[in-house]
């Protein structure tokens, strides 16, 4: 009798783990006619499918949360009037995280029992708090960021390529196209953390594949003023320097540079651009000599994707102001969202792990070049995508940033391990 005691509550505690929406899913028996219904379970019902966005509203990265909603919205609004996916609607909760782990975590405690998977989370600092909570309830994870310091790991999508991967491509346009050559000294300033650290890793290895000078600043998102980082690139000489932060840090870096006639090319990765920019005092010194590199494309490229999203924003958003890292990325990212959904509809299994295996089963997803070249999420152990685009400020292209050439890679990157 004892053991059949144990038995029970040890049965009892299952259930009631199962209640949190770790597992709990239901089969739903068999349809009319004979055809077996959808698997559902957490974040699923009969008329609704609910996705948790984690964006940072009230941070440092604010001005990119706010227009990434922008874009989520935009897309989740459209595909719910043209009758949703699996007969359902699309609901989106949100929480803001302030770009702070802690906050994060309250955040996600606050909605994750009642979603399929978090359509968005802005920040890799975000996400390494998250990242067990978010393995042990089996759900997926669209990270808006680009750290490859996540690979592999199954739960965790991302929309394109690494900071890394970016940064061994920055350095093959400063080589190919902007004059430099070995010997010469190449700044880098960067966050410390997942996002700047990673990207450091790729100007590294690049820096040491064409016998260049790394001079390195690494700052916090609380450092505002550049004038140290700046006057240390001017010592060293540098003939251009690598950005791996946020806007704020740009402006100052881009105006201080300026100022200082320190006129060499600068090359942020994607989080380090908002259009906002152009309304700041240094916006013409950004215009002068920033460019990006990213695998989300800038609104001047005139694909399929790209030219859709910016009809849809301009109807809904007259006075807003699209972003290729912030309302673009968004907007990527739900049409990736849509993707596994739609799959796993068709296999009939809803669940959690339905979708998450959905997810793994698209090999060549094609956004219509909102993301540059398709992406495979077949091996969680590699990027989805390779190829970036690589882009200059530009007061009067949408977003403020064109095109310069079609998506690519560099062949260095070809021989990058992760």
């Amino acid at each position: 009798m004892r053991r059949l005691g144990l038995v029970a509550v040890v049965l009892a505690f299952a259930v009631a783990a199962c209640g949190k929406g770790g597992a709990d899913e239901s089969a739903g028996g068999e349809a009319a006619g004979g055809e077996a219904a959808v698997k559902t379970g957490p974040g699923t019902t009969a008329d609704t499918i609910t996705l948790g966005y984690l964006p940072d509203l009230s941070g440092v990265f604010a001005p990119n949360g706010k227009a990434m909603m922008e874009g989520a919205n935009l897309y989740w609004d459209a595909k719910n009037e043209a009758g949703g996916i699996c007969g359902r609607q699309i609901k989106v909760s949100v929480q803001d995280t302030g770009y702070d782990p802690q906050k994060a975590v309250a955040a996600y405690q606050q909605l994750s029992g009642d979603v399929v998977g978090l359509g968005l989370v802005l920040g890799s600092s975000i996400v390494s708090a998250l990242l067990p909570n978010v393995q042990q309830e089996g759900m997926f994870l669209n990270f808006a960021g680009w750290t490859s310091d996540i690979l592999p790991n199954e739960n965790v999508a991302i929309a394109g390529t690494t900071y890394d991967i970016e940064a061994i491509n920055a350095v093959d346009f400063l080589l190919t196209q902007k004059g430099l050559k070995e010997g010469d000294t190449v700044g880098h300033l960067y966050f410390e953390g997942d996002y700047g650290e990673n990207a450091l890793k790729g100007s590294k290895f690049a820096a040491d594949k064409h016998g260049l000078k790394l001079v390195e600043q690494k700052i916090t998102p609380a450092d505002q003023d550049m004038t140290g980082q700046v006057s240390a690139f001017k010592k060293a000489g540098v003939k251009a320097i690598l950005f791996s932060a946020a806007p704020p840090q740009a402006a100052s870096l881009a105006g201080l540079a300026a100022s200082q006639k320190l006129d060499v090319p600068i090359v942020a990765n994607g989080p380090g651009w908002t259009p906002q920019l152009l309304t700041t005092p240094a916006a013409d010194a950004l215009a002068a000599n920033y460019h990006v590199v990213s695998s989300m494309a800038p609104l001047s490229v005139q694909s399929e994707g790209v030219t859709k999203f910016l009809s849809e924003y301009e109807a809904k958003f007259p006075e807003g102001t699209p972003s290729s890292n912030g309302s673009l990325y968004a907007y990527a990212g739900a049409q990736i969202a849509d993707a596994a959904l739609t799959k796993a509809c068709e296999n009939k299994d809803l669940t959690r792990k339905g979708v998450l295996d959905a997810l793994h089963s698209l090999t060549a997803l094609d956004t219509g070049g909102v993301v540059a070249g398709t992406l495979d999420f077949s091996d969680p152990a590699s990027p989805p995508g390779n190829l970036v685009y690589i882009a200059k400020v530009s007061k009067e292209a949408p977003g403020g940033l064109e095109a310069l050439g079609e998506p690519s890679q560099a062949a260095d990157a070809e021989g990058y391990s992760f």
